[in-house]
């Protein structure tokens, strides 16, 4: 694979992640003949907020932080502007922001085998899980390919000389 493809796959990810934060993840609702309430990253995270401080920032670590982080970071290592020995701290975050997907899906299965209310997935699940396995896949080929990246040019100094 390109390179170049992977660098400005990683760098749109900057752009998919709050979309997919602010994407509904599900609709909820206690009754089956009330109207579903959406809920998103974001409006979970508020919702945890008023509720159990300690869980919201252990999720806002996991849902936010852990993904963005590492994006960044793989962005820096793709540019050279971050040493590659910094991968394995990398792939790190990637998997603590896999595990919120995980925390959602045992959400949704929990209160579906309770049967009390009615879930249902929205799009913005698949787009949050489809930036997740991105950004794995993104450090996956980072990683098989050092190489390939230390040979390319340094942008710390563009400095021309003539």
């Amino acid at each position: 694979m390109n390179s170049r493809l992977i660098k400005y796959l990683n760098l749109s990810l900057l752009i998919l992640y709050p979309i997919a934060w602010a994407a509904p993840l599900m609709r909820a609702g206690l009754l089956p003949l009330f109207s579903l309430d959406e809920i998103s990253v974001l409006t979970g995270l508020q919702s945890l907020w008023a509720s159990d401080i300690f869980l919201a920032l252990v999720v806002t670590a996991f849902a936010l932080f852990a993904p963005y982080l590492k994006t960044i970071g793989l962005a820096l290592v793709h540019f050279r502007l971050l040493s590659q020995r910094l991968l394995p701290a990398l792939n790190l975050l990637g998997k603590l922001a896999m595990a919120d997907i995980f925390l959602i899906a045992l959400y949704i299965t929990l209160t579906k085998g309770i049967g009390i209310g009615r879930i249902e997935v929205a799009w913005g699940l698949y787009m949050f899980t489809a930036c997740i396995v991105a950004s794995l896949f993104i450090s996956w080929w980072t990683e098989r390919s050092k190489v390939s990246i230390a040979n390319q040019p340094d942008y710390r100094n563009n400095t021309k000389t003539e």
